[in-house]
């Protein structure tokens, strides 16, 4: 296989998973990195988990994250068709394949008595291939139940005292007892195909030279490597990639935070930050650098510098991805993003324009994780504060505030230009006329204007809020806080 191709290749069962994502980055970096070709192919033959409109938000989905696919469903390819729902009379054809080798068999077990079978062993605790009483069965009377209407699986014969290694990029040599392997359903009793069957016809249909995937189908490999020595079949290059984990380094999963990349991309997450995140996860460049763009990491990706060790979702240290790559882009860029009037129409602030957006962006993105904290952090922008920070108002707001306030108010409203050097000229000469400290007019009128205690530089605040709303916060707050 002269030609680096591999492929990402998701069940349609939901949202997509940060782990899916992380699968789908990685095959995408080797591919590229290697001039190669990535492929999108839908694992659809477990039609009882089968979620509809699933694929549609898949194929979207890793657009967002700038991970386009060179074949696959909407966009074919010489190996096509990608949905494996389409593919049922090539599976057939193989499985036909390994039943005249004697490579596979019949088997007609009820759901019942499989379900006896598998607790018979689990309580006996001594490891054993499971349901081979059918194997013995003559041609004649497999053929004559098969007539009768009873319904069978086809199953893989799995060799008895075998070794069956393999090596894997990520984990060295790997070793499997034969005898610890069951023999695998290949055909469901619908004429589906299991996932270990037509992974591995289509893989091989698809010239997939490196099979990079995630550490949860280790155990199935041998399967897997078994069939492609069935076939006849060059085996691929495996890499198996480590465990993704919550910081109690517990196995990822909804009960401790979101898991799906829809769900980070509708809290303002950008695609560039939510990547270079991800990338992170079990990978490392073998240098100090965190940031990265999607063509510097597809310039320093390598599978070698991925470990084995599960890697740990961190929160904090996305939001500070995040954070940096939002500072990055102008604030044009960030209000073309659109995110920032979603969030604000969220709340009911729709109404602003550009101009004023523009503003509140600047003063803002150095302060701001997520483009969804505009519309959190950034709340006073867009309507009067109606409650004001307890601990901020016990320390900042004295007998005599008010009256200070008022005396700031009546300056300001005898300005001409509203810029922040006025406004701070405006401030600094009544401080000096109270014979105060500036900080005794500073601390409160900040409450005042935002109900809060931190914030950006409060001169640049007050221009952007301008003249009208700065004046009626400060009355408003005086009256309430006395």
């Amino acid at each position: 296989m002269s030609t680096v191709r591999v492929r990402f290749a998701p069940s349609p069962t939901g949202y997509l998973h940060v782990g899916g994502l992380r699968t789908a980055l990685y095959n995408f970096l080797f591919a590229r990195k290697n001039r190669g070709v990535f492929v999108l192919r839908i694992e659809d033959t477990d039609r009882a988990r089968y979620v509809e409109g699933a694929v549609e938000n898949l194929i979207q989905t890793l657009h967002w994250a700038g991970l386009e696919y060179d074949e696959g469903p909407a966009r074919g390819g010489p190996a096509g068709p990608y949905i494996q729902s389409e593919r049922l009379a090539l599976y057939r054809e193989h499985v036909d394949t390994l039943l005249k080798s004697g490579k596979a068999y019949h088997a007609f077990d009820t759901p019942e008595e499989l379900a006896e079978m598998r607790k018979s062993q689990e309580n006996s605790g001594v490891p054993q291939k499971q349901f081979r009483r059918w194997l013995s069965l003559s041609p004649s009377e497999v053929e004559r139940k098969l007539r009768e209407g009873a319904q069978a699986v086809v199953r893989m014969k799995v060799p008895d005292g075998e070794t069956v290694t393999l090596e894997d990029v990520i984990r060295g040599r790997v070793e499997f007892a034969s005898d610890l392997i069951d023999d695998q359903v290949l055909l469901k009793s619908d004429g589906y195909p299991t996932y270990h069957l037509a992974n591995v016809v289509d893989d091989h249909l698809m010239g997939i030279s490196h099979v990079i995937r995630g550490e949860e189908w280790l155990p199935s490999t041998p399967k897997h490597v078994l069939l492609y020595r069935y076939f006849g079949w060059e085996v691929p290059v495996f890499a198996h990639l480590p465990l993704l984990l919550n910081p109690d380094k517990s196995k990822l999963s909804k009960r401790q935070g979101d898991v799906a990349v829809e769900e980070y991309r509708a809290k303002g997450y950008l695609p560039e930050a939510l990547v270079n995140f991800v990338a992170l996860l079990g990978w490392n460049p073998g240098t100090e650098q965190e940031i990265f763009s999607l063509a510097e990491l597809v310039e320093q990706f390598s599978l070698e510098r991925v470990g084995k060790a599960g890697a740990v979702f961190n929160i904090e240290k996305l939001n500070s991805i995040n954070s940096i790559h939002l500072r990055s882009r102008t604030d044009g860029e960030t209000l073309k993003l659109g995110m920032v009037k979603a969030a604000l129409g969220q709340k009911g602030w729709s109404g602003a324009t550009d101009e004023y957006l523009l503003s509140v962006i600047g003063l803002m993105k150095e302060r701001v994780e997520r483009v969804e904290d505009f519309a959190t952090d950034a709340a006073y922008f867009f309507a009067d504060p109606e409650v004001y920070e307890e601990q901020a108002r016990a320390k900042s707001w004295k007998p005599a505030t008010a009256a200070h306030l008022r005396a700031v108010r009546a300056k300001l409203a005898g300005l001409g230009s509203f810029d922040h050097s006025a406004v701070e000229g405006a401030v600094r000469k009544t401080a000096e006329e109270l014979a105060i400290g500036a900080s005794h007019i500073i601390h409160p009128l900040r409450l005042a204007l935002t109900g809060v205690s931190k914030g950006p530089g409060l001169f640049e605040l007050m221009a952007v809020l301008g003249k009208e709303t700065t004046l009626r916060r400060i009355e408003k707050a005086c009256d309430r806080l006395g």
